[in-house]
């Protein structure tokens, strides 16, 4: 009777509490809600406490009482290896890809020499741009050099000449000099003219299109008689597209909270959706050293193997490794139970003839895949409660089954 009053003194102040809480929820005493928490926190473990004591003694004053222990399942502990994974969704992109774009001002398309779906080479000519005014402005500088190597000559027999005459004292120095004069200054015309010549082939070379990289035509998005230009070719939908599929990568954003956990070369596991059943390894070969201020998330880049069912845009399942550790104690994370004092689970002790719960305090670390490591509190080769743990007690008789 003494043992009933003092279990009905601890739970009249909860059901007290729990009662006034209500109204002071509604005044938004919050500090004081807290306050209340605690204390029905702490009146708990008093009370966990007094019913252990009053199971002890009526198994003393009742030894058939001890035949209803609670049935649990039970683990066995084992050590072993244990990885966290950042798990991500990331996009296949190809790592050459070029927008065919001419390399002067461009011009009206006189000719198109590939279609979507061709495998081209570096250096091929896809499209040829109108080349008329190019070639006229070539005409002229050519004859323009043509008529100033023909006054180069002319110049140089005059000089020779002078110098013939002047070796036998016959004429005066000045027309040496002069002629002399007019040979380099037609020289330095002569070098001009044939820069222009080289300009105005290069602007003809221009008219010829030609792709950047080897790859496969993705787009051909330009017709005969379009104007192409470099601006017209940067516009989405425009011009054409070159892709190599032969080196492929699998970009993703990893949010900011992991900065300093991932680094390049970092172990990444790839899974491309529709195209690959099983993952495949790689490793980071960029990681970005800037935050998206939009997305607050940084770039990392991984090249993956060729794969001909592969294709840039597709959609992949990214694990990168950022925690491995080669021998610890897991148990499932279902199992962590938190309280006032910090995180708990129940694990099984042989008493006697007796199968005991005890409560153990443990520290976590790193989470993954359904387990959490545990760093302190429990050792290999314990029995951890893996069903039933809720509702048992520290000290409570227990049946353990595997």
């Amino acid at each position: 009777m003494n043992t009933f009053k003092k279990l009905s003194t601890l739970l009249l102040p909860v059901f007290l509490l729990v009662a006034c809480g209500g109204n002071t929820g509604k005044n938004g005493d919050v500090a004081q809600l807290r306050q209340q928490i605690e204390k029905i926190k702490k009146e708990k473990t008093a009370l966990e406490a007094t019913l252990r004591d009053l199971e002890q003694q009526l198994e003393l004053a009742d030894p058939s009482a001890a035949k209803t222990a609670l049935l649990v399942s039970v683990d066995t502990l084992q050590k072993g290896a244990f990885a966290h994974y950042i798990d991500l969704q990331g996009r296949v992109e190809a790592e050459d890809m070029a927008y065919v774009a001419p390399s002067g001002m461009g011009g009206l398309v006189k000719a198109v020499y590939v279609k979507t779906g061709q495998r081209v080479t570096k250096g091929q000519t896809l499209l040829k741009l109108d080349d008329a005014v190019a070639r006229q402005q070539l005409a002229a500088a050519q004859q323009q050099t043509g008529m100033l190597k023909a006054r180069v000559e002319q110049a140089q027999t005059i000089l020779q000449r002078y110098e013939n005459l002047w070796k036998q004292n016959i004429g005066a120095e000045i027309s040496v000099v002069n002629a002399r004069a007019d040979v380099e200054a037609l020289n330095a015309q002569l070098r001009a003219a044939q820069a222009q010549v080289a300009m105005a082939q290069e602007q003809v070379n221009m008219t010829n299109v030609k792709a950047e990289i080897s790859g496969v035509i993705e787009e051909v998005n330009v017709k005969v008689g379009e104007l192409f230009s470099a601006q017209a070719a940067a516009t989405p939908g425009m011009g054409i597209r070159i892709v190599n599929n032969s080196r492929l990568k699998v970009v993703t954003n990893i949010p900011e909270n992991y900065i300093g956990r991932v680094n390049k070369g970092a172990k990444v596991e790839i899974q491309v959706l529709e195209a690959t059943s099983t993952p495949f390894t790689a490793s980071l070969s960029v990681v970005g050293e800037s935050i998206n201020a939009a997305t607050r998330s940084f770039n990392a880049e991984a090249i993956i193997p060729a794969n001909p069912s592969i294709k840039p845009n597709q959609t992949a399942n990214v694990r990168i490794l950022d925690y491995k550790v080669d021998s610890t104690v897991t148990v499932p994370l279902n199992t962590v139970q938190r309280d006032e004092k910090g995180r708990y689970v129940y694990v099984v002790e042989q008493k006697g003839n007796r199968m005991i719960a005890r409560k153990m305090s443990v520290i976590t670390g790193e989470a993954y895949g359904g387990r959490i490591e545990i760093k302190a509190g429990l050792n290999n080769g314990q029995l951890l409660i893996s069903r039933g743990f809720q509702n048992v007690y520290d000290g409570q008789v227990v049946k353990a089954v595997q």
